[in-house]
């Protein structure tokens, strides 16, 4: 089952989405996915774990390019795009969530993605020629440093980490971590956030991004992190100081104090994007389930499991709560393009709670029918649950965008106040004129 059937009818969108979408399935379901055992096979070891990049990506990155699936995430009003619609690129974004590997093969992996719409949003000519242009090509990679682990980052408002000007330099000094992407051989850039004027008043205005090649002296990578053990080589996701780290005064982005209205402008899509890439890592747990219950060798009390009514209720709770999710994901990239992610903030929250928790859900009931098997490396289902947990936290946990929906019902409540007394007056006025019959 696919939007194609559920919610969509494909006829009504572009011939060049159409043409995109048919060639992405082809490649996630006949290269992509047959190959992810290999790209596991051929993953650095010990010494070798965050310097080797497995060569079967390569190749795929190379047949992705040749059929025209290359950046296909940056939106109708990049020149540097494929032309799609955020509608349209959500219906592929849910193919790559299929496959672990196929994201980074189409070059549409984060954090790259939400960096390359940084430099080609809100960079100036020379900053998109020196990064934009190389990212976009697929030749290096890129980090987003942001959180620290000294604060509590979920309110970007506390990043500690300073920018100072001084002279014709800015001089960047703090503690990040989970600073994706920094592990990686092809890492080539760091986009840091940090306060360049923590005494303005406005403290929206007190932060500024910056541009730190990877290659500045001052940059201490102190670790890598793993997320419930996994430790997403070669990508990795790392503890950094940077400390007196110097680079020219060209490589602020936008401008001194802009810090706080990028980062937003980049989370936006970055969010729904996450969460369309969940609707397929929803779709390939329950492929997983259905084989798994539906195989004759695997019995329990004279039954297939799929035999059983628990089984059969598990199932269905599954996809309709996939289908829900598609809904959420759909609405919001549409409301995008309507009338852009700053006023769609309402939409993208919704989705980005519900859809993780319902990846959650999805793969939980598939473990339990594997059952020991569903904890094992034997099947992708750790892996998927790991990620739906982490994105309940990554990009504004669960409890930020709560607010931010429920904030939003009680702006109503003026609104529905006053309707209330209005119907309530029109009762007493319908009752008082009956008495008078």
């Amino acid at each position: 089952m696919s939007a194609s059937n559920t919610l969509l009818d494909f006829n009504t969108l572009s011939p060049k989405f159409r043409d995109l979408y048919a060639k992405a399935k082809a490649f996630i379901e006949n290269d992509c996915i047959p190959a992810e055992a290999l790209f596991e096979q051929q993953m650095g070891t010990g010494a070798d774990r965050w310097t080797v990049i497995p060569p079967i990506l390569d190749q795929l990155k190379a047949k992705a390019r040749s059929l025209g699936l290359w950046n296909l995430f940056l939106g109708k009003e990049y020149p540097q795009g494929a032309g799609l619609t955020n509608l349209e690129y959500s219906l592929i974004a849910e193919l790559t969530g299929r496959c672990g590997i196929s994201s980074e093969a189409m070059n549409c992996a984060a954090p790259d993605t939400g960096n390359m719409e940084v430099f080609a949003k809100y960079g100036n000519a020379a900053q998109q020629e020196k990064w934009l242009k190389p990212l976009l090509e697929g030749k290096i990679r890129s980090a987003f440093a942001m959180t620290e682990p000294a604060v509590a980052s979920s309110d970007a408002t506390n990043i500690e980490t300073s920018i100072r000007r001084e002279g014709n330099e800015y001089v960047i000094n703090g503690r990040k971590w989970f600073a994706s992407g920094t592990a990686d051989p092809r890492c080539a850039v760091f986009l840091v956030m940090g306060k360049s004027d923590k005494d303005n008043a406005n403290k929206y205005k007190q932060q500024s991004l910056v541009i730190v090649p990877r290659e500045t002296p001052g940059i201490n990578v102190i670790r890598a992190l793993t997320v419930a053990g996994y430790d997403h080589a070669p990508h990795g996701h790392c503890e950094v100081v940077f400390e007196n780290c110097r680079v020219p005064l060209e490589n602020i982005v936008l401008g001194e104090g802009r810090g706080f209205e990028i980062i937003q402008g980049r989370l936006g899509p970055g969010r729904i994007h996450h969460c369309m890439r969940c609707i397929g890592m929803a779709e390939s747990a329950l492929d997983l389930m259905v084989a798994r219950v539906t195989d004759p060798s695997r019995r329990t009390f004279g039954k297939t499991l799929a035999e059983h009514g628990t089984v059969i209720a598990e199932i269905a709770k599954s996809r309709i709560e996939i289908e829900e999710s598609r809904f959420l994901v759909l609405n919001a990239a549409k409301k995008i393009d309507e009338v852009g992610a700053k006023n769609a903030k309402l939409e993208i929250a919704i989705a980005k709670i519900a859809v993780p928790n319902m990846l959650q859900r999805v793969v939980d009931r598939a473990i339990q029918a594997f059952g020991a098997a569903g904890l094992s490396q034997d099947t992708r289902l750790p892996h998927l649950f790991i990620n739906a947990r982490y994105l309940r936290i990554a990009d504004g946990p669960d409890e930020v965008h709560m607010q931010q929906v429920g904030k939003t019902e009680l702006r109503r409540a003026q609104e529905i106040v006053e309707l209330q007394k209005r119907q309530k007056a029109r009762s007493q006025e319908l009752i008082a004129n009956s008495s008078k019959l």
